[in-house]
């Protein structure tokens, strides 16, 4: 297109180009890896239901939302800073600082790790006995055995991504580790091993995924030239900090509800959290996207080059938004049916908790990766405000709702915390960056969305049996969506994505600068996305998170 249509010279215009098809096929490679992750979790959550009762789902999500935690805490916000500096030092080719970085991040993360584990071990029975519940005192001894193998993983893969790859990321954390939980945990529920088996799917797993996570390091560091590590820590521990409040804040907003129905005591954790994964798996979308967005947004915000911060944001918020829609028109339209595929029952509250949490997720994936806009645009501190801010308010709203509404008190707590906080986020990054997730796409999107969603109410009122309204309901959906959008039109950058991630000859006209070509300027500087999750920081473990913070 000439300089004359976009307003930009054409050279300019290209380089945006080749910065929107890079994205894509980083976003592809995060997209495809997402699935798998969150198709494993679903299926040992079904397992997990089917095979041990709700009841065991519930002690699983709380061991898992203690792991979570404790895996930020032990990462220190490390896992943004050395994507970032990583990417900084790779782009001044300075080989001794990038040497320098990862040994300080992944070597401080895996002490932490380490220490906080014997914690965690020995304080297990006050801590079970605190969330009323003693039976998870193996599982928590298991989480601590897990957590230093979760944190280095989680450290070691944040580095690989400071050379603008996103393979031992979408191979390890999302194939690899997800997968091999699953095979494990299907083995431990066919010997009887019951719910400690899978405890030790989970251990199994996340060390053998974290051997492979520091081979796939020790080979990017090959790409560099030997020299005497430089240790830079101010600058390293100076974003970390800050990164590492955020970081903890989102990731309590995403378990503290889980964690408070346990110390009130109450019974429905496990119908809760068969609620919340299934709204995860509607958001999976959000993390492989913005993993890929991240480094090339701090590489243009870097350079200047604000048209196009502003283009590719307003670009990842379409995409995010267009993939997510069916899934959520899914879960408005066909919630029981949904919960019974998982339960074989109707669960009891399910349908309004799984709404209500929907609603709250639909918010987030409406506003895009604004959380990373401003972290890449150095407004780290703002972004761990909001975290802070979101988090007392779902804690407030929790201890106010739960007593009375029980889990859908907690869904509403959950929602309106996760929808404040990105609404704010949306009007910051108008303020500090004029930039808008609004796209005409978006809005294409929305349109198509409103005609399935009416489909699908169609076809579940001329369908009868929940098996049949499922099926049917969601056949209808996925037609008349794509249907819609195919006919409202594709935009140009639609085109160019499905061209790039098509064709052998999209990979090249990326040029030098791919995400997945190494040497020494192949990084952006502070590239990285948010580090808004650690271990397991999404609700049934995913290697992403997927709540606030995006």
């Amino acid at each position: 297109m000439s300089g004359e249509l976009t307003g930009r010279p054409p050279a300019e215009s290209e380089s945006g180009d080749q910065q929107v098809r890079g994205m894509a096929r980083g976003g592809v490679l995060n997209l495809a890896g997402a699935i798998l992750s969150q198709a494993a979790l679903f299926l040992i959550m079904l397992l997990l239901a089917r095979v041990l009762g709700l009841r065991e789902v519930g002690r699983y999500a709380q061991v898992y939302a203690v792991l979570s935690l404790l895996g930020l805490l032990s990462l220190s916000g490390f896992r943004a800073g050395l994507t970032r500096f990583v990417a900084v030092h790779l782009a001044d080719d300075d080989p001794a600082a990038i040497r320098g970085t990862i040994r300080l991040g992944v070597g401080i993360s895996a002490a932490a790790s380490s220490l906080i584990a014997v914690g965690l071990a020995l304080g297990a029975p006050w801590l079970a006995q605190a969330l009323n519940d003693p039976q998870l005192t193996t599982g928590l001894r298991l989480a601590a055995l897990t957590l230093p193998a979760a944190t280095v993983c989680e450290a070691a893969l944040a580095a690989t991504r400071g050379w603008r790859t996103q393979r031992a990321y979408a191979l390890i954390g999302q194939v690899y580790e997800p997968a091999a939980r699953l095979l494990l945990t299907v083995l431990a529920l066919v010997v009887g091993a019951g719910l400690t088996g899978a405890f030790w799917a989970v251990v199994l797993a996340s060390w053998s995924a974290a051997g492979f996570a520091l081979v796939a390091l020790a080979r990017m560091l090959r790409r560099v030239a030997a020299a005497r590590p430089a240790y830079r820590p101010t600058e390293l521990f100076r974003f970390s900090t800050v990164s590492w409040v955020s970081s903890l804040s989102s990731t309590g907003l995403i378990w503290v509800d889980t964690l408070l129905l346990g110390f009130y005591g109450n019974d429905d954790i496990g119908a809760y959290h068969v609620a919340t994964r299934l709204v995860t798996v509607a958001v999976f979308v959000l993390a492989p996207i913005n993993a890929s967005f991240g480094p090339y947004l701090a590489h243009l915000y870097h350079q200047g080059r604000m048209d196009e911060v502003r283009r590719i944001y307003a670009v990842a918020t379409g995409w995010v938004v267009r993939l997510s829609l069916p899934a959520f028109v899914a879960l408005l339209v066909l919630p029981e049916q949904l919960l019974h595929l998982v339960n074989g029952s109707a669960l009891a509250g399910g349908a309004a908790v799984t709404i209500a949490l929907a609603l709250g997720q639909l918010v987030n994936a409406a506003t895009g990766p604004c959380g990373t806009l401003l972290n890449m645009s150095g407004r780290v501190s703002v972004n761990m405000v909001d975290n802070l801010a979101a988090l007392v308010l779902n804690i407030l709203l929790n201890l106010w709702l739960i007593p009375a509404y029980g889990i859908l008190g907690a869904a509403v707590a959950w929602a309106v915390s996760l929808a404040a906080v990105n609404i704010a986020r949306v009007w910051q990054v108008r303020v500090l960056v004029h930039a808008v997730p609004v796209t005409v796409g978006m809005l294409k999107g929305l349109a198509a969305a409103v005609l399935a969603l009416g489909a699908g109410f169609g076809a579940r009122w001329l369908v009868p049996g929940w098996g049949a309204e499922l099926a049917v309901g969601l056949a209808v959906i996925a037609l008349v969506y794509l249907g819609a959008v195919l006919a409202l039109g594709l935009s140009r950058e639609d085109v160019m994505v499905l061209r790039a991630v098509t064709r052998r000859g999209g990979r090249r006209a990326a040029g030098a600068g791919g995400p997945d070509r190494g040497g020494p300027n192949a990084g952006g500087p502070d590239a990285g996305g948010p580090d808004t999750g650690g271990p397991g920081a999404g609700r049934a473990g995913a290697t992403e998170p997927a709540g606030v913070g995006s």
